[in-house]
């Protein structure tokens, strides 16, 4: 599993979860529950770091992000 900080909301549009990850331009995912779209943006996170190193990209490490529920 990787540790890469994950933003997740809701979108009423999409009628699912939907994720980020502000660390790795690009890579996003979605669920039909918060579980899933945990689960789905783990398996885009390994594609997106496969796909990287194949293109001889530099893959970033995991920052820290704090965020407050508002």
């Amino acid at each position: 599993m990787y540790k890469y900080p994950i933003y997740m909301y809701w979108s009423e549009e999409d009628n699912c979860y939907v994720t980020s990850v502000p660390d790795l331009p690009g890579c996003m995912s979605d669920g039909k529950t918060p579980e899933e779209a945990i689960k789905n943006t783990q398996v885009i996170i390994a594609e997106w770091i496969e796909t990287a190193l194949e293109d001889g990209e530099e893959i970033p490490q995991p920052s820290s992000y704090t965020t407050v529920a508002i």
